[in-house]
C-alpha cells in the first residue's frame, strides 16, 4: 500500500507500507481504546454498558489531527490550539454517565471539535446536533462522521455559544470546554426537565456540574473534579469601574 506523506519545505514522500504493519497499527489502536477504557474509564466508576460499548467502538485516533494520533489515548486533554481541547476520556465518561442519555433523546454537543464526542454521543441518543465555531474543525467532524458511518449526528458551523436553536429544543446539552457562565440562549434551547453537563472554571482548578432545568431555572450540584481551557463566549463579563 502506498501512502503520500507531507515532506520537509512543503515536498511529498511516497512510502510503501505493508498490509501486515497496517494491520498491526490498526490492532495497537483498538488494544489502547481497551486500556483507555480498562485503566481510565471503569476505575472511575463509568461501568454503564452504553457508555462503554460507544468508547471501545468509536476510533478516538481518527478524530484528533495527524500528529495527535499517538496521543490520542492519554489520559489528558489534547489541545488541538491554544484554547481548545479534546476532553481527556475520563472527564468525558463521567460527564455522560451522570447524564445517561437515553435511546429516545436529543443532544446538543457545542464544541464538538472534530466530532469524537458527537460519535460517542450518537451510539446512545436518537440523533446529535454537533456546534463547532472553527471552519476546519467543522468540515472535519462533518467528513469524520460521514466516514465512520455516524447517521444521526448534524454538524452546525457558527459560535458556540449560540448553539443551535432551529434544532431544539433539546433533552440533553453537553459542553466541550469550560465555562464561566452559561448564556441564557443555550439554556433557553433545554427543555424543562432536560439536563446539562459543564465543566465550571474557576482559575487552574475546575468542577464539572450537572444541571437540571425546572420551571425555566437551572438548579446545579457538583459531579467531579475536572479542567479545561474555557471556550470563547462563555466568559464572566468583566466588572468595569470608574
Amino acid at each position: 500500500m502506498r501512502l503520500w506523506i507531507e515532506g520537509g519545505q512543503g515536498m511529498c514522500q511516497n512510502l510503501t507500507i505493508d498490509s501486515e504493519r497496517t494491520g498491526s497499527l490498526m490492532t495497537n489502536f483498538a488494544d489502547r481504546r481497551r486500556m483507555m477504557v480498562d485503566n481510565q474509564v471503569r476505575p472511575s466508576d463509568v461501568t454503564k454498558y452504553p457508555i462503554i460499548e460507544a468508547l471501545l467502538s468509536v476510533e478516538r485516533e481518527n478524530f484528533v489531527p495527524q500528529a495527535l494520533r499517538e496521543a490520542a489515548y492519554l489520559g489528558e486533554n489534547l489541545a488541538f490550539s491554544k484554547d481548545r481541547v479534546l476532553l481527556e476520556p475520563r472527564t468525558l465518561a463521567k460527564m455522560l454517565d451522570a447524564l445517561d442519555i437515553t435511546a429516545d433523546e436529543l443532544v446538543l454537543d457545542l464544541g464538538a471539535g472534530m466530532g469524537y464526542s458527537s460519535a460517542v454521543i450518537a451510539q446512545m441518543a436518537q440523533a446529535v446536533i454537533a456546534v463547532e465555531e472553527d471552519e476546519t474543525l467543522a468540515r472535519d467532524a462533518e467528513t469524520l462522521l460521514a466516514e465512520t458511518g455516524v447517521v444521526n449526528a448534524v454538524v452546525e458551523t457558527g459560535p458556540i455559544a449560540a448553539g443551535a436553536p432551529q434544532h431544539g429544543p433539546y433533552d440533553v446539552i453537553t459542553v466541550e470546554g469550560a465555562v464561566e457562565v452559561v448564556p441564557q440562549a443555550i439554556i433557553d434551547q433545554l427543555k424543562d426537565g432536560g439536563r446539562m453537563a459543564a465543566i465550571f472554571a474557576d482559575g487552574n482548578l475546575g468542577t464539572v456540574r450537572i444541571g437540571l432545568k425546572v420551571n425555566g431555572q437551572m438548579n446545579w450540584r457538583f459531579s467531579f473534579n475536572a479542567s479545561a481551557p474555557v471556550l470563547a463566549g462563555f466568559e464572566r463579563e468583566e466588572a468595569f469601574s470608574l
